[in-house]
């Protein structure tokens, strides 16, 4: 039997190998390429039904009704700064107390002067109409007196529950008595009103004159001593105390003393492009990102739009943001409560109306 030679061998076996490849290859071919182009139109598709954005834009948290820098309305020394950062107070409360020292003579002469001219007034007679309206006016200056008076009992005991350790009961109990007091200043003003509107009522005398000026001089001196209150405008949260007791405060609002916000509801300040104006409206979704939670989305509607273009607050300029680029200011209030702070630098993308109810994508 003739041995085969090992190099003619394996050359037979290297073209056969060949040849099988090449067949099998021509048969699955077109196979895979039918395969890969279905794989291609699927991703196609999802690319098409992946819900959109109208809009993107950089945004700053901040409370409901925004971020309040509270500012004295006189100048003066700093006596007293009765609260700290985080605490929770109501409209009203005193938070700064500026020196007043100077003024308590002035309103005890005032006061001295306004009942020196009501007796000289009570020993001229009046009848009628105008014994009405000395009434009316009384009754408004007794409870315009009292209204002040229990304003420095509520500050006093504000300041005690802060410093001194005082209960809250007594704090409420202030509170209580000063609403009281400002009603009745209220209805006694309506009922002074009514008295001065009835026809034929007779011109004020002479000493009815003065007691009325000596009487509008303590109300101007209650007046000066209640501006060196500096209050909570409304009811909500200090951010931030920058007043020191012993500086002086100055009326300007690059000399705020408190940053007040109202924290029970956040919102977005949104700055959006030119380019994108025309997509945004009141009432649109929007989705809030922030880099502290990458996992979180945050819903929000769209709460406001400003009338007009302006200059951006937000967004840092830089090469390929110019200095002349105007943007427009968007707000949107954030659903519910969420765990993002004031301040917080975030993204907003705004949807489109059809792919409203459709799952964020990221």
């Amino acid at each position: 039997m003739a041995k085969l030679d090992p190099t003619v061998t394996a050359v037979a076996a290297a073209a056969i190998a060949a040849i099988v490849t090449s067949v099998t290859l021509n048969q699955i071919a077109p196979r895979l390429g039918g395969e890969a182009q279905a794989d291609s139109a699927h991703a196609a598709d999802a690319l098409m039904t992946r819900p959109v954005w109208a809009a993107s834009a950089t945004g700053r948290v901040e409370p409901k009704d925004g971020e309040v820098r509270i500012s004295s309305e006189v100048p003066g020394r700093i006596v007293g700064v009765n609260v700290a950062t985080n605490d929770q107070v109501a409209a009203g409360d005193p938070l700064v107390l500026l020196e007043a020292d100077d003024l308590q003579p002035k309103l005890d002469a005032a006061r001295s002067e306004a009942e020196v001219r009501l007796l000289e007034r009570d020993e001229e007679p009046a009848t009628g109409l105008a014994q009405e309206r000395r009434v009316a006016e009384d009754a408004l200056n007794t409870s315009e007196r009292a209204r002040f008076d229990a304003q420095r009992a509520f500050d006093d005991a504000f300041r005690q529950s802060k410093s001194d350790g005082g209960n809250a009961d007594a704090v409420k109990a202030a509170r209580d008595k000063l609403a009281a007091a400002e009603k009745k200043a209220a209805d006694d003003r309506t009922a002074l009103d009514a008295v001065l509107a009835k026809p034929g009522l007779p011109l004020p005398t002479r000493l009815e004159s003065a007691l009325w000026v000596a009487r509008t001089d303590v109300t101007q001196v209650e007046n000066a001593i209640e501006k060196t209150r500096v209050r909570a405008p409304a009811n909500g949260s200090i951010l931030n105390v920058w007043a020191r007791v012993g500086e002086m405060a100055q009326p300007s609002p690059d000399a705020a003393l408190l940053l007040f916000g109202d924290l029970s509801a956040l919102r977005v300040r949104a700055e959006v492009e030119e380019r994108d104006v025309t997509k945004i409206r009141v009432g649109q979704r929007v989705v809030v990102r922030a880099d502290a939670f990458p996992d979180k989305d945050f819903e929000g509607v769209v709460t406001q739009v400003a009338p007009a273009l302006g200059t951006p607050r937000i967004t840092s300029r830089g090469p390929r943001r110019p200095n002349d680029v105007e943007v427009l200011e968007v707000l949107a209030a954030l659903d519910g409560n969420t765990p993002l702070l004031t301040g917080m630098r975030v993204d907003v993308f705004f949807r489109h109306d059809s792919s409203a109810s459709a799952a964020p994508t990221r």
